[in-house]
Order: structure tokens, then C-alpha cells, then sequence
């Protein structure tokens, strides 16, 4: 079984001196998908969650509709990786033959592989119009992210992705030393756990770039929330998906860059300083 945290030895050096010791690091493991054998992508990630991984990054590949089409799962380890093995129906199997290539690439690459431009950035799924979520609601669920980041708070060194909704709190966590990583696992685990993703939010602690929102859509989230910032690009496909993208969430507030309507004015009244901003 392969931890997801280890202990390296390190020599520290401060102004004040030189000092030895251990500290914590996460695990970092070559995580191949592989359908009816045949193998599909190779990601590097965390070595954990790996049904959770398997079945979002299927969900979110578009490689199946619904987890019910995958007939059967098993993990695998080997020294040098792990071989997270699906078995899907024969005509879904065909299916994915025309589509399968090899993903070998850095940590946190969504994109690695991809052969077509068109393919890249290809229109993300609408999302179903939702609720409306208050200024305090949203601080509330990402006031709540960071302590139950469990590897991060020991490491320092991975990326988190959770919902949260208003009647459960934060329903789903998953972390990854790979962002998008860490958010398909928590699409896996939702779609396990059969979570109206419309009725909540997704909480992300990285960078929103166009893949991320693309996975949010599939997970059909209608609010997403990052502790960073989004490129232009996610903020033209968030738009375009009918997501409501709110950023760069500090202790005193965030920034809205799409669908603002659904943010609005906490219980007292108040209206929060929201920006709205429109990309070209």
C-alpha cells in the first residue's frame, strides 16, 4: 500500500543557524487509466482515492455518461506506479478506441495529450440555473476548506477540491499534489454518493484555469470559489457555462467574474463589494 505521505530528512537553514530533522512531503505516483485494457491516460497524482480519481476523470473525460456504464474497477500497484483498471460495456469500449492516446506529462497538466486545438478548449456543459448563495454562505464554506485539508495541513504541498452545500456543510473532500486531479476525485465521490451537484458550490484552493471550469460544469455545480485567481479563458468558458466564478476569496471577501446574480445580499441586507468583470 502506497502512503500518501512520506517523511524526507532535510537540512534547514535559517539566519539564525543550521538544524536537521524530518519533514512530512506527499507522495507523488504515476496513475495510469486503463479501460477493457487498454491504456488511456497516464496522470502523475496522490496516491489515494483511486475509484474516487477513476471514475471522475471518466465523468469529466466524457469517456462515460454515468458510472453505471463502468461494469467493474480495481487498483493495482506496482513499484513503479498504480494501474487504476475499468471494464466497460463492449459498444462503450468501441467507443473509446478512436480516443484513446497516451498522456505522459508534468504534475497538474490537464491538458497533456491533447491533439486537437478544437479538442482543448471545446464548450463546456451548461449547468441547470440553480440557487443563489449569500456573501456570508460563501465565506462560511471556504472559512471551513483549509482544516480539513488533512495531507495539506501536514505537507504544505497539495491542492484541495470540495462542495458545500447549505444544509450539509462541505460534503466532499479530496486532495492531490494535481489540481485537476483533486478535482475529479471529488467528481468521482459526488457521483458515488448520487449529490445534486446544483444544489451547492465548488470550493477550490488553486488556480482557476479553463479545465477546472470545464470539470465543474460536468459536475453540474452552478458556483465555483477559489482562494486564486482565473485566466481569461475560464472566465469566458464559465460564462459561456453558466457558472457563477467567484475569486481570489481572501478573510475579507472574493470577487465575482461571471453570472453575479446568483451571489446576493447576506441576512442583514448588506450588499458585499462584488466585481464583476468582462473579458473579451
Amino acid at each position: 500500500m502506497v502512503e500518501p505521505v512520506r517523511k524526507a530528512s532535510r537540512k534547514v537553514w535559517r539566519r539564525h543557524g543550521v538544524s536537521e530533522g524530518l519533514r512530512a512531503v506527499p507522495e507523488e505516483t504515476a496513475l495510469a487509466i486503463t479501460y477493457n485494457g487498454g491504456t488511456y491516460a497516464v496522470m502523475m497524482g496522490t496516491p489515494q482515492d483511486y475509484r474516487d480519481f477513476a471514475y471522475g476523470f471518466s465523468l469529466s473525460e466524457g469517456v462515460v455518461a454515468s458510472i453505471d456504464e463502468i461494469e467493474s474497477f480495481e487498483a493495482v500497484e506496482f513499484d513503479d506506479g498504480v494501474e487504476l483498471r475499468m471494464w466497460l460495456a463492449s459498444d462503450k469500449a468501441e467507443s473509446i478506441s478512436a480516443r484513446r492516446r497516451q498522456i505522459a506529462g508534468p504534475t497538474g497538466c490537464g491538458l497533456c495529450g491533447i491533439d486537437s486545438i478544437t479538442e482543448a478548449v471545446k464548450p463546456a456543459a451548461v449547468v441547470a440555473p440553480g440557487g443563489s448563495f449569500s456573501f456570508d454562505q460563501i465565506m462560511t464554506a471556504m472559512d471551513a476548506l483549509a482544516p480539513l485539508q488533512k495531507i495539506n495541513v501536514e505537507t504544505r504541498a497539495v491542492h484541495a477540491a470540495a462542495f458545500w452545500t447549505p444544509a450539509s456543510g462541505i460534503v466532499a473532500l479530496r486532495e492531490d499534489v494535481g489540481r485537476h486531479n483533486a478535482l475529479d476525485k471529488l467528481a468521482g465521490a459526488l457521483a458515488q454518493g448520487k449529490v445534486d451537484a446544483v444544489k451547492g458550490m465548488v470550493l477550490l484552493t488553486s488556480r482557476v484555469s479553463v479545465e477546472m471550469v470545464q470539470k465543474t460544469a460536468a459536475i453540474g455545480a452552478p458556483l465555483m470559489v477559489s482562494v486564486s485567481a482565473p485566466t481569461a479563458l475560464a472566465i469566458r468558458m464559465a460564462e459561456a457555462a453558466g457558472i457563477t466564478l467567484a475569486a481570489i476569496a481572501r478573510s475579507d471577501g472574493f470577487e465575482v467574474f461571471t453570472h453575479p446574480g446568483r451571489v446576493i445580499a447576506d441576512a442583514s441586507g448588506q450588499e458585499h463589494g462584488h466585481a464583476h468583470i468582462d473579458v473579451a
